[in-house]
């Protein structure tokens, strides 16, 4: 593993499966997707069956905290041991991984895999790490993922951290190389349960093209104003994770161990937030057990400081967002907001609502026509604007991290699919 300490990152030793392995039942979805859909990995299993597959490797979210939960777990720490030891996981040389991820949606979105190092990150508000947390981690929900890892010879990522390269001189740059160059994919394959297809170009750490990507990431740092180079766009809980159980085991190491044990690194997908096959959208609200004419009201009184006026239309300049009722938009508008963005004014209002009366809860949406649906007489759905891209890094400077459930990256299909790893033990 060679380490670029400038840039809290490194070129790891990675595991591939072996040849002749039939990729397409090997890669499986990120375990934090399809949550309330145990169908959806029922068949991944019958799609996987009996051929070597990451499923046997990572714990599905759909399974914690039910009965074969154990028994799961066991059985990760049995399959990771004899993948090692049949050699069906084989070490590639150091390097760094070029991928293209193509999706029904999509043609392309492309990205870098490699090594992060966790010293380097941190995920509390507020902080001035070079690798940092966009929304805020749910405490409670780090010890059941430190289990899973501190009982793991190897990681497998869903993890996808942003960038923010406009010129496109990381991936793109690298890309565009290593076709000048001619060098050939390692592998090429359709992802299951019609979630597109993936390309994998291992960039050997010694080669050109490699020193172009550090040489790229070292500019770009250099033009930050306060050090900031990623950010966590998906799985910060993992790499949360990740972070509490390197703090446990570095209570042990001493000398280089601090540096070069592989559990100070985690394995992440780095992606330019300015990539067209990344999608950006906004998550919206629907709350249930109020109705739109008593939200909005509550809403005038909740933000009565804040220059708040409800109508058929925007108010330019001001903070909007949505309230979705008979089939037409209220706007709510806000000339003095209490947080730099809607959707963490509305959640603010949200919460003090479901505090204050328990038969009030509210649910996280995906896409409006989903809200509109959802919304009626009795429940209430808020739209809320997209987030910028150009100016999501900053905002992140500027609030520390988003309110919790503010955007999404794509559809669950196009989320991370399992396919290299890496040990995080010696």
């Amino acid at each position: 593993m060679r380490i670029y300490d400038g840039i809290g990152c490194a070129a790891p030793d990675m595991l591939f499966p072996k040849d002749g392995t039939d990729l397409s039942k090997w890669a499986v979805i990120a375990c934090d997707q399809y949550t309330s859909e145990p169908e959806y990995w029922n068949k991944v299993e019958e799609t996987a069956g009996d051929a070597p597959s990451a499923l046997k490797l990572v714990l599905p979210e759909v399974y914690l905290g039910t009965e074969g939960e154990d028994a799961r777990l066991e059985a990760i720490a049995s399959n990771i041991g004899k993948y090692l030891a049949d050699g069906t996981l084989r070490q590639l040389p150091e390097g760094f991984m070029l991928v293209d991820r193509k999706t029904p949606v999509h043609e392309s979105r492309k990205g870098l895999v490699m090594a992060i190092d966790l010293e380097q990150y941190e995920y509390a508000p507020g902080n001035k790490a070079m690798c940092r947390a966009t929304e805020g981690t749910v405490l409670s929900r780090i010890p059941p993922r430190i289990k899973i890892r501190a009982n793991a010879q190897i990681e497998l990522p869903h993890i996808m951290i942003l960038i923010d390269d406009p010129e496109d001189t990381v991936i793109g740059a690298a890309f565009r190389k290593a076709q000048e160059e001619g060098i050939k994919p390692l592998y090429d394959t359709p992802l299951m349960m019609d979630s597109g297809s993936i390309t994998g170009t291992l960039i050997e750490s010694s080669s050109d093209i490699a020193d172009g990507i550090v040489s790229a990431l070292e500019t770009l740092k250099a033009k930050s104003s306060d050090g900031l180079l990623y950010l966590v766009g998906d799985g910060n809980h993992s790499l949360a994770s990740a972070k509490a159980h390197w703090e446990n085991v570095r209570k042990d190491l001493t000398g280089d161990d601090l540096k070069t044990h592989p559990a100070r690194y985690a394995l992440a997908e780095i992606v330019n937030i300015h990539d067209a096959g990344l999608e950006f959208e906004p998550i919206h609200r629907v709350v249930f057990g109020i109705t739109p004419a008593e939200f909005i009201e509550g809403a005038e009184f909740f933000f009565e400081e804040n220059g708040v006026t409800a109508g058929e239309a925007p108010v330019e300049g001001q903070q909007n967002f949505v309230v979705t009722t008979e089939g037409k938009n209220i706007y709510i508008s806000l000339a003095n907001p209490p947080h730099s963005l809607a959707v963490g004014s509305v959640q603010m209002y949200i919460d003090s609502l479901i505090e204050e009366n328990k038969g009030i809860t509210c649910d996280y949406i995906h896409g409006e026509d989903s809200v509109r649906s959802l919304a009626g007489d009795a429940n209430t759905g808020i739209l809320l604007p997209a987030i910028s891209r150009s100016a999501f890094f900053d905002e992140v400077r500027t609030a520390g991290v988003y309110p919790r459930k503010t955007f999404s990256m794509g559809e669950a299909f196009e989320k991370r699919f399992y396919m290299e790893a890496r040990k995080i033990t010696k």
